[in-house]
């Protein structure tokens, strides 16, 4: 049975009080290695009466990824556009050549999109709008593309709730042959799954990362591979979950009982998961990738 492992016995990273834009909470990373560093994109909330939870995007970088260097600006702001009146949530990045894409969640308080942004640094964002609507699907989240094309197009994952979704598209605006390819399945995810990290390539398959809500609103991680020629394939699915909060910082927070990833990493044969915790701070777990794909 695979579990991570943490990293560090806390946060790697938590809010900073004096800066107003993410001075309660930061979780839902989406995180990528590129030219020698680690480059993070967070969800970052700042409550204020009568507007609880208004998410912007901040930036971080760290050589060690550990040790975190913020901007003291977001990147991307919420109420920017009519689609992200209250909140850009949950980033997930991949790289194309030399552009960076950045999928998230748009929130206008009444509905939960899908939506996409470009940059050539990861800090200049040109935003592409809503590119899975709420009309064919209802509210949708957890977004991450594929860092690659699979048969010369594009793949995404999404997650109209409660399953797991893949679709394809020749110019990552438009999106067809939407099919669902996980549904809960096991205990400890019987409410609803959705996707977690960008899907990693390995020499055995797609390694997805994805979360599980239990009966009791607990948040776990699970595993998957899925076929490289065809990823709507699922090889294996782990039936237990892999991380599930355990300290005081997953148990307690804005939300309690949460472990949440939006992205990961990998190093040489070493997995890096980053995860929100308790919808307040980021941790870091880690595992090694032949024990994963021994597994499944």
């Amino acid at each position: 049975m695979l579990r991570l492992t943490r990293a560090c016995d806390g946060p790697i990273l938590e809010p900073r009080q004096d800066v107003p834009w993410e001075k309660d909470t930061v979780f839902n990373a989406g995180v990528i290695h590129d030219h020698g560093k680690f480059h993070m994109l967070y969800r970052a909330v700042a409550h204020h009466p009568g507007d609880r939870n208004r998410s912007s995007i901040g930036y971080a970088s760290s050589v060690d990824g550990i040790h975190f260097d913020r901007l003291d600006e977001p990147v991307l702001r919420s109420n920017e556009v009519p689609e992200e009146t209250q909140g850009v949530e949950d980033p997930r990045v991949i790289k194309f050549g030399d552009t960076y894409y950045m999928t998230y969640t748009a929130y206008d308080l009444r509905r939960c999109q899908i939506a996409l942004a470009s940059s050539k640094d990861l800090i200049h964002w040109k935003r592409h709008g809503v590119i899975i609507s709420n009309e064919a699907f209802g509210n949708n989240k957890d977004a991450a593309l594929f860092p690659e094309k699979i048969r010369g197009r594009y793949c995404i994952m999404h997650r109209p709730d409660p399953d797991i979704y893949l679709a394809f598209s020749d110019d990552l605006h438009n999106w067809t042959d939407h099919v669902c390819v996980m549904q809960p399945k096991f205990e400890w995810e019987a409410t609803k799954i959705g996707g977690g990290a960008q899907p990693i390539k390995t020499e055995k398959g797609w390694l997805m990362i994805y979360h599980g809500v239990d009966k009791q609103m607990w948040y776990r991680l699970g595993v998957a591979l899925l076929d490289l020629e065809d990823p709507t394939q699922v090889i294996k699915r782990q039936p237990e979950w892999i991380l599930q909060p355990e300290a005081n910082w997953e148990l307690k927070g804005d939300v309690a009982n949460v472990v949440f990833t939006c992205g990961a990493v990998l190093l040489g044969r070493e997995l890096w998961v980053y995860y929100g915790a308790a919808d307040t701070v980021i941790g870091l777990a880690k595992g090694v990738i032949d024990d994963f794909l021994a597994e499944l």
